[in-house]
């Protein structure tokens, strides 16, 4: 399979002079071409497809005000209109909305490089319209005897540069375990499993919520276009940077750990851009990362020869006994523990997550949903719901 390996390097003045004027035409191109297929659409009801925009490319080069285009690489100009082709393509497909033009201050810069743009030998990587290498800082090993097929740079809103290699590699299996376990996503407790485990949400953006404010206060005092506005928007953007790195390498771990001990991995397809919409947990949810979690977990569970399955989220996975199997009829957010008439006492995460590996475990079996009876979309709340009636019977633990 493909993988990307991503490390960070440090560019020389050249070469980062070389690297913005890409940028700036990879973004140019993108918008040009984007532009010339709405003009066409509205004005001719006309398709412009890849070729149609390449040949474009190859006339804007020929004139006088579009010359620049002509002093960077070719490559990823031609890069640029094929992820343009790829954009359109998913909003055909109803996967994507409408491309959008894309910003030199909110966009993310970067430009793609094939084999024919780039040199890799001896571990030094050197990129077309470059005579020296790149500064690039080996934080691991690539496999054995790789040999990237596409180069991406970037350079992140913090000014850190890093380079991503696209290779084919082989990926052994674990070996198989009879070990499965249910997981109830929390924002207090990050996960709770159904072994009674719970994992701590770390907090990364509560812990510098304070360094975070004070700089954007800061921020916001600069005059507009200032070089002083300019530091301070760094200073943010680092801090910014800091969190989301603290996040990653701690989702990270934790969805290896749980695809290395586990056969199968129960989770709930909550819908958290939904959820995101409730004011006073935003932060705390996007903090928290679910969807990243999951798709983690998904991505390495296909690597490594597990399964992952997706509790419907409608499913009252905190209502239910998982002892007795008993519905109750509500259970307010603030119950964290709660005593069934059978005489269990139940911690509300983990029972939930208990629930879940149950569920899932029955789909896994039955090759069906386990869910609830659908009732109007109109009347729901894209919160996560644990008050609907369930119809199907669920297997006891």
């Amino acid at each position: 399979m493909k993988r990307a390996y991503k490390y960070r390097f440090y560019p020389t003045e050249q070469q980062e002079r070389e690297l913005v004027r890409t940028f700036g035409c990879v973004r140019f191109v993108y918008n040009k071409a984007l532009e010339a297929r709405t003009t066409a659409w509205y004005t001719e009801q006309r398709r412009i497809n890849y070729n149609e925009t390449s040949a474009m490319l190859t006339g804007w080069k020929k004139t006088d005000d579009l010359k620049f285009l002509g002093e960077v690489s070719s490559v990823p100009l031609q890069q640029t209109l094929r992820h343009l082709q790829g954009a359109f393509a998913s909003f055909f497909d109803k996967r994507a909305r409408y491309p959008r033009f894309k910003s030199r201050k909110k966009s993310r810069s970067s430009a793609e490089y094939t084999r024919s743009a780039f040199t890799f030998r001896d571990g030094q990587l050197t990129l077309a319209k470059m005579a020296d290498p790149l500064n690039i800082v080996w934080s691991r090993p690539l496999p054995e005897g790789a040999q990237p097929s596409t180069v991406t740079v970037s350079c992140d809103s913090a000014g850190r540069w890093f380079v991503s290699l696209l290779t084919e590699t082989v990926v052994a299996h674990h070996p198989p375990t009879e070990s499965v376990v249910g997981v109830d996503a929390g924002i207090t407790s990050l996960l709770a499993l159904s072994t009674g485990e719970k994992i701590t949400n770390p907090g990364h953006q509560r812990r510098v919520q304070a360094r975070l404010v004070k700089a954007q206060r800061a921020l916001a005092r600069k005059t507009k276009g200032s070089v002083n506005r300019e530091k301070a928007r760094r200073k943010v953007a680092r801090i910014h940077a800091r969190i989301t790195d603290r996040r990653r390498d701690h989702l990270h771990k934790l969805s290896t750990r749980l695809v290395r001990e586990n056969q199968t991995i129960v989770i709930e397809d909550l819908h958290v851009a939904g959820m995101l919409g409730n004011r006073s947990l935003a932060r705390a949810i996007s903090d928290a990362s679910w969807s990243q979690l999951r798709s983690m977990l998904e991505y390495k569970a296909a690597w490594y020869g597990r399964e992952v399955i997706a509790v419907d989220r409608w499913f009252p996975s905190s209502k239910i006994c998982s002892a007795c199997g008993s519905v109750n009829d509500t259970m307010p957010l603030h119950v964290r523990e709660w005593v069934c008439r059978c005489g269990v006492t139940h911690d509300r995460d983990i029972n939930a997550a208990r629930n879940i590996l149950a569920a899932g475990l029955a789909v896994s079996a039955c090759g069906g949903g386990v869910r609830p009876t659908r009732q109007s979309s109109a009347r729901r709340s894209p919160m996560k719901q644990e008050t609907r009636p369930v119809k199907v019977g669920i297997p006891h633990l």
